[in-house]
């Protein structure tokens, strides 16, 4: 029989049992915190009525009175909110946005950011989506030093007085892609902009040197989404991934700089504007990237007064809640470009699957990724006379590949004592050295295996370079596995001789010839190695095959509306650039990429080496038409572009399967390969202004108008009818039902009058009629042109055409036309 004590300890029991429980409750619906972006109702400082009266000359001046006093009253006013409608302690504001935005970002719980939406004042709540990443030869393929660069002055000239914007990892200001010239120094006016030089841990105050002209970096959503290493999440505007010095140097580097790797020549690199100079806005770290840092970034280039923005790194995945073009992201680059500036975006890395871009908006130019005339190729000679084809920018071994090295299979050369794992990691990659017998290893040509290691991405080329080295290889040779697969060699830099060989059909040869040297025991045990081979040199280049070639990674269209990729009525990519293989300047602390680290230059491939080549172009453009706008240049850049290679054939673009071909089309190249010569003298453009734009989001039936105010701040007003009819170098109907008539208007920017004749090609299921067939424009002057498109036959997919302007003084416009035709009635 239990006593009163026992009674009375058992309900204490109870009742503290409960009270835990009850805690334990509580702890498990704490609410993680997430970044939010926020869009507040009011004008931001740059379109603030009292600041634009204020100004004389530019669009407004950050330094004036009139904007300081507005942006404090922002300022105050995102804090007021914040105040009066969370819980104290329960946020922390990241940034104030007040430039070309009016709004805010902060670090809070789900719920906190729940009563943001319903405050007063607050248009828009949305979650922080991250963000990430995404030249010695392209100058000359391009055609930049015989042509437009000599109607510029020369590389002494090209560029000049154009500020150039990077929001990236920052930049390596010790690069010589990057110096001040004494010899040659830069004397431009550049009293349109006004940044500022932040300096912090490897970024001295000299860094801003009159090539470098400002650098920014912002950080706060950094530290609020994750743990950052203090190592190489520098808080500077030092870049200690590479990425944003490779960027840089591609579209603004200085010209004529010697690229040396590894003691090895390959040649001297340029930017595409080389007189341009380099403002930086560094928003991502190698641990985290935000959309918070990235959009702060944004609003203070444009504050700062940058001519051209170039973005290759953006959101890693579309927006979950919202339209694509109402991103908070998306609509800081609709206000960049009411600014004046020209805004280009890498298209993305997701390729060759369709609906991949991660560029959407037609304010926007998204630039795809190609690969050029130029190869690097590896091979390995075997004794038996055969050359097998691979990848690496590797010396030769040793006798300048002339002379034949023992041939070891990596498992034949195993130490059956070690105590390691027998696993592929250990027995095939090459990854540990303790693996090996090093008298059967030294001196020796080793064969590692592509298996689940490198298949994972566990295993990598550093850890078969450090093997190689301990043990005294003479070479390594990577080859594809018939388990994996194909795998894709890039030429990157070995620090020891070796080759990639990715095709499996090659590393069949390689096997064959092995087995039939190599003498076994009844147990499978190698008594006799007779295979030899040599290393030949993988560092010079070759030129001429057929080029360009949308290059396999490259994001797709359609562009689409929605995260179910609902197609939209706008074409993307814009335009196609070089992207593969592109010598640029580096960080030789290279945070990502171990293999790099000490190099000052690497060879890339990406579309975010596609949009620098885009932004240097339009500096070179809006360096010679100082007056015209950013639609402008992206229609100068659009019409002039071809849809033709080397060859004379239709631009090729790799498929799935490595090493396949396909005829592209206006979803893997937009509107062509850019072309700077003609892009320089295009006879005629078209001009979308900011009004426009708004117009076009309107005339979108799957958008609520008031979620266009919200964003944007302007009521819908007057619509032009249908998305197609925004005047843009492009034609993209997503749905067609029986007929549509669109306009285009062009404006003649040449100096004398022109006759075009206008014809059609198309798309199949339609037919097109063009009124007028032909005009007169004179100089400065506009002409209207009635596309009227017809269905023929329901093909429900997209099909393709174009129309063509031929003018009478040799100017060609070219406008690509993508139709889904869905309904005969």
């Amino acid at each position: 029989m239990a006593t009163g004590v026992d009674v009375l300890a058992a309900s204490s029991y109870a009742v503290l049992l409960l009270h835990l429980l009850a805690i334990g409750t509580i702890a498990s619906v704490v609410e993680e915190r997430s970044i939010y972006l926020i869009l507040m109702e009011g004008e931001p400082v740059a379109f603030h009525g009292d600041v634009l009266s204020s100004q004389q000359g530019r669009r407004f001046d950050p330094k004036s009175e009139a904007y300081k006093v507005h942006a404090n009253k922002l300022v105050d006013s995102h804090d007021q909110v914040l105040e009066s409608t969370l819980d104290k302690g329960s946020y922390n504001k990241l940034y104030s946005f007040k430039h070309v935005l009016n709004g805010f970002a902060v670090h809070t719980t789900p719920s906190q950011a729940k009563k943001l939406q319903l405050a007063q004042g607050v248009k828009l709540v949305e979650r922080d989506r991250r963000a990430k990443s995404m030249t010695t030869y392209t100058p000359e393929f391009l055609g930049l030093p015989q042509t437009v660069w000599t109607q510029e002055g020369g590389d002494r000239n090209a560029g000049d007085g154009i500020v150039m914007g990077f929001v990236d990892t920052g930049i390596n200001p010790f690069h010589p892609s990057f110096a001040y010239d004494i010899l040659n120094p830069l004397t431009s006016n550049l009293s349109h902009f006004s940044g500022a030089c932040e300096t912090g841990p490897l970024f001295p105050p000299f860094s801003c040197n009159g090539k470098i002209v400002s650098t920014r970096f912002f950080i706060a959503g950094a530290q609020a989404a994750a743990s950052l290493n203090a190592t190489i999440d520098i808080p500077s505007p030092a870049d200690a991934v590479g990425h944003g010095s490779h960027v840089a140097s591609i579209a603004a580097g200085n010209a004529g700089v010697p690229v040396t790797v590894n003691g090895f020549y390959y040649g001297r690199a340029s930017g595409m504007a080389p007189r341009a100079r380099v403002a930086v806005y560094k928003a991502v770290y190698p641990t985290v990237g935000t959309l918070a840092d990235v959009v702060a970034a944004i609003d203070q280039a444009v504050a700062d007064g940058v001519d051209i923005l170039t973005l290759s790194i953006g959101p890693e995945e579309p927006p979950q809640d919202t339209v694509t073009f109402l991103s908070i992201f998306d609509i800081a680059m609709l206000f960049a470009r009411r600014a004046g500036v020209f805004v280009v975006q890498a298209a993305g890395n997701s390729g060759p699957g369709p609906s991949t871009v991660l560029s959407y908006s037609p304010w926007v130019v998204g630039a795809a990724a190609s690969r050029t005339d130029r190869r690097y190729a590896a091979s390995l000679l075997l004794g038996n006379g055969l050359n097998v084809s691979g990848v690496g920018l590797s010396a030769p071994t040793f006798g300048n590949g002339s002379l034949l090295y023992r041939l070891v299979l990596a498992k034949d050369a195993i130490n059956l004592s070690g105590a390691f794992p027998r696993t592929s990691e250990y027995v095939e990659e090459c990854q540990h050295p303790e693996a090996f017998d090093p008298n059967v290893v030294r001196g020796s040509i080793v064969l590692c295996s592509f298996s689940a290691g490198f298949y994972n991405e566990t295993s990598t080329l550093t850890a078969i370079f450090d093997t190689a080295r301990v043990l005294g290889f003479m070479g390594f040779v990577l080859v594809a596995n018939p388990s994996y697969g194909d795998f894709i060699g890039q030429p990157i830099p070995f620090s020891v001789s070796g080759a990639l060989i990715p095709k499996v059909a090659d590393a069949k040869i390689v096997s064959q010839y092995y087995e039939q040297q190599t003498l076994r025991d009844a147990r499978g045990i190698v008594r006799q190695f007779n295979a030899r081979a040599a290393i030949q040199d993988g560092r010079v280049a070759s030129f001429g095959v057929q080029a360009p070639i949308v290059s396999r990674f490259s994001s797709r269209g359609p562009s689409f509306i929605d995260i179910n990729r609902n197609p939209s009525d706008v074409l993307k990519p814009d335009i196609l650039a070089p992207g593969n293989e592109i010598w640029a300047a580096w960080s030789p602390l290279s945070a990502l990429d171990p293999i790099l680290t000490g190099y000052n230059f690497a060879l890339l491939s990406g579309s975010s080496m596609a949009a620098p080549h885009v932004a240097g172009i339009a500096a070179l453009i809006k360096q010679k038409y100082p007056s015209w706008n950013p639609s402008m240049i992206a229609s100068a850049i659009s019409t002039t572009a071809t849809k033709f290679d080397n060859n004379g054939g239709i631009i090729m673009a790799e498929g799935f399967n490595i090493g396949s071909l396909y005829s592209s089309n206006n979803f893997d190249f937009g509107a062509g390969f850019v072309n700077p010569t003609h892009a320089m003298d295009p006879g005629l453009v078209l001009s979308s202004e900011f009004e426009d734009y708004i117009s076009f989001l309107c005339s979108m039936p799957f958008i609520d108008r008031f979620a266009i105010k919200a964003a944007t701040r302007v009521w819908c007003g007057q619509s032009i009818g249908h998305p197609a009819n925004l005047n843009i170098p492009s034609v993209t109907i997503s749905a067609l039902r029986r007929s549509l008539t669109v306009r285009r208007s062009f404006k003649n920017v040449a100096t004398k009058p022109e006759t075009y004749v206008s014809l059609a090609i198309p798309p199949n299921g339609t037919t097109i009629t063009l009124r007028p067939p032909w005009f007169t424009i004179a100089p400065e002057g506009t002409q209207d042109l009635d596309i009227e498109i017809n269905v023929i036959k329901s093909t429900n997919e997209f099909t393709f055409g174009e129309i063509i302007l031929t003018g009478s003084l040799n100017h060609i416009v070219r406008m690509p036309v993508t139709i889904r035709p869905v309904s005969i009635v």
